[in-house]
């Protein structure tokens, strides 16, 4: 069995290896080149990760839980002026005005967006719920294709302009990336096959929260899609990932085909990619769709309060696999809503729908009220993106 502390070492990138693996394959030679450029970058990256624990260590970074009436927001936008090296030009901090370069206006927005959701909707102060301060560097590198999470900061590529638009473009990247730090930091689900591919759709999750919540959308309105936008014009594809019909997302010549699969029965084996992480995750991530349209209404109040509640599950394994995962979502949904209602109903149809059946453990499970679950408006202290 892995590690629990390997779950910490691991680069989270939006754009998955064999994304850019198609494009070495498929791709023009300044497209092959950026690709390898992009790959070289992460690898190196998640060398550096193995000897560092970021969010293992209290930075000065954090504010002490404790030590302040109030959830503060502090953001930090860094421009790395198309160089390799942190931490760059500080160009906007909290509270200052839009600059007008569309990379550090988008990104600030977006970390607004997320710690507004986790704040405000589930009462978690920043994504360490200790305050962590958020910083930002974009304009990373040359024809970058990716944002990743390294354990301290958020890092946006411009994309080379062929394939990829800038990564800041698409609020749900923002929130995805920021998500894994809260996975990191509450819930030890190792990079790894079915833990890796549920960490993965943890930050799906609420990366489609930020946006449809900054959108002021209910489940029924919302695209499920993770990336819309980030793909350029010449692109046929929608966006990274369909949350809704996994699989669907992009069908072109240089990409490839999209290859999530949205049913146990069409689960991908393989080594590549952590074992599937980003491939595999579009079965629990269609789960949680089935669950949020079920319910109706904004899906950031039931279905995203059962999935942070089974985050936060002492029950949660560092590899916890699908099957696992359902249970505790089932016990959560039954912990905050009762047994046998609505939400208990749409967790267990969900799961069935996309082959995981899932069955009570024999856990006594208390009533809980929920709380903070009525309808709650989107914040209208920061620009929407």
């Amino acid at each position: 069995m892995l590690h629990p502390r390997w779950h910490r070492h691991s680069l989270h990138c939006v754009l998955p290896p064999y994304l850019l693996r198609s494009i070495a394959q498929n791709g023009s030679s300044a497209q092959r080149a950026a690709a390898l450029r992009t790959s070289a970058v992460d690898n190196t990256f998640r060398s550096l990760r193995f000897v560092s624990n970021p969010l293992g260590q209290r930075s000065p970074g954090r504010v002490i839980a404790g030590m302040m009436a109030e959830s503060q927001c502090y953001r930090s936008i860094y421009d790395v002026e198309g160089q390799e090296t942190f931490p760059g030009k500080l160009v906007r901090s909290e509270g200052q005005g839009a600059t007008g370069d569309a990379a550090v206006d988008e990104a600030y927005d977006g970390l607004g967006a997320t710690y507004d959701l986790l704040w405000e909707v589930y009462g978690r102060n920043s994504i360490d719920d200790s305050g962590l301060r958020l910083n930002a560097h974009v304009h990373y590198g040359r024809n970058y294709d990716n944002a990743f999470w390294d354990g301290q900061r958020m890092v946006f590529g411009d994309g080379d302009g062929e394939l990829f638009n800038r990564f800041t473009i698409a609020i749900d990247v923002i929130g995805h990336e920021l998500s894994h730090g809260m996975t990191e930091d509450e819930g030890p689900l190792v990079y790894f096959r079915q833990a890796g591919a549920l960490n993965e759709s943890m930050s799906d999750v609420f990366g489609s929260l930020v946006k449809q919540r900054a959108l002021n959308q209910t489940a029924d309105k919302a695209d499920w899609l993770i990336g819309a936008g980030l793909l350029a014009s010449s692109i046929q594809g929608q966006a990274l990932r369909s949350m809704k019909s996994p699989g669907t997302a992009y069908d072109d010549p240089v990409l490839g085909k999209d290859p999530q699969p949205g049913h146990m029965r069409d689960f991908v084996r393989t080594w590549e990619d952590n074992g599937g992480v980003h491939i595999n995750s579009g079965i629990p991530n269609r789960a949680f769709f089935l669950v949020a349209t079920q319910l109706g209404g904004y899906a950031w109040e039931k279905a995203g309060h059962i999935w942070y509640e089974a985050l936060r599950d002492t029950r949660l394994r560092p590899d916890c696999g699908f099957a696992r995962f359902a249970r505790i979502t089932l016990m959560a949904a039954s912990r905050l809503y009762g047994e046998g209602g609505a939400e208990d109903t749409a967790v267990r149809d969900a799961w069935n729908q996309v082959g995981v059946p899932v069955t009570r453990e024999k856990v006594a499970v208390a009533f809980t009220p929920p709380q903070g679950v009525q309808a709650s408006k989107p914040s209208t202290r920061r620009p929407q993106a």
